[in-house]
């Protein structure tokens, strides 16, 4: 939108979005939804000030010591892209050989970074006390969490339709392009880890919180049973949103395994099966040209 010429165009197109109403004597009060999106200080708004970001980074694995606690006390909208470069700066690198030359890559993609943390603020609930959003970055792993339990079941982020606890924050962010309200931000994380070969993210809830888990590059040897198969159980969820299947191919892909070992890629598909995490297709056709849906397709 083109920036209003005069200060009463700018006041009213800010009334227009309920970011401001008018007051007494002339003057204009700030909303909630203005203030939590534009705040210089959002400890300056009582009612606010404890929704404010906070990061915490550790020295290791767990919360025994803390190395930077910052709370980030800039409104939603103004302050996201200082945000997620913050975040950005405080994250450990990978470093990789390609052809004989090191380079350095970020431990987390970005592109996931920024969806998780949007995804958490715009979905949190407001009405939950003494809580705010969190980001936790540990040696290995990155956790994001909000207030409130998702709208919709865990195992279902990657089709469900857009559903917002917050319409009218969730309707601004989109129009500044921090965030989609397509439903599409888990699916972009998940390619993102795929695309990194990292482990599969995790989505968990507590009675009272939603929380999000990036994993530091795992090589296939290293991952355990489990991580194997969650990783195969999104790869298809990702492929099914795509209007496509799970076969052994697309999996070797995933893990960056060689097409000749693609034996290595039927046991993994062989132990979702038998947890029930994904099914086949077809069962008449034989084993190599198979294909995969997730368990709810």
């Amino acid at each position: 939108m083109p920036l209003p010429e005069f200060r009463e165009g700018i006041l009213s197109a800010l009334e227009s979005d309920e970011m401001i109403q008018k007051g007494n004597f002339g003057k204009w009060n700030i909303t909630n939804i203005g203030a939590i999106l534009f705040a210089k200080k959002l400890s300056d708004f009582k009612n606010l000030k404890r929704k404010a970001v906070r990061i915490i980074f550790y020295k290791g694995e767990n919360k025994i010591e803390t190395l930077k606690e910052q709370v980030w006390n800039k409104g939603y909208a103004s302050g996201f892209e200082g945000l997620i470069e913050f975040v950005s700066n405080l994250l450990p690198g990978n470093e990789i050989i390609e052809k004989a030359f090191r380079r350095e890559v970020p431990m987390f993609p970005e592109p996931a970074i920024r969806e998780l943390v949007a995804n958490a603020i715009i979905h949190q609930d407001f009405h939950a006390t003494g809580t705010s959003p969190v980001i936790e970055i540990f040696k290995r792993r990155m956790e994001i969490t909000n207030p409130g339990l998702p709208l919709v079941k865990i195992e279902r982020f990657l089709d469900s339709p857009p559903k917002s606890r917050n319409e009218a924050i969730a309707s601004f962010m989109r129009r500044i392009n921090i965030c989609e309200e397509r439903g599409s931000g888990v699916d972009k994380v998940v390619f993102q880890t795929e695309l990194y070969q990292l482990p599969a993210p995790v989505f968990e809830t507590t009675d009272e919180h939603t929380r999000a888990i990036l994993f530091a590059h795992k090589d296939l040897k290293n991952m355990d049973k489990e991580e194997r198969i969650h990783a195969a159980y999104l790869h298809s969820c990702l492929r099914y949103v795509q209007r496509d299947f799970m076969t052994n191919a697309t999996l070797r892909g995933r893990f960056g395994i060689d097409s000749k070992n693609s034996a290595m890629a039927s046991r993994i598909i062989k132990d979702a099966l038998i947890s029930n995490r994904i099914r086949a297709y077809d069962e008449t056709v034989g084993s190599k040209a198979k294909k995969y849906l997730p368990w709810w397709a």
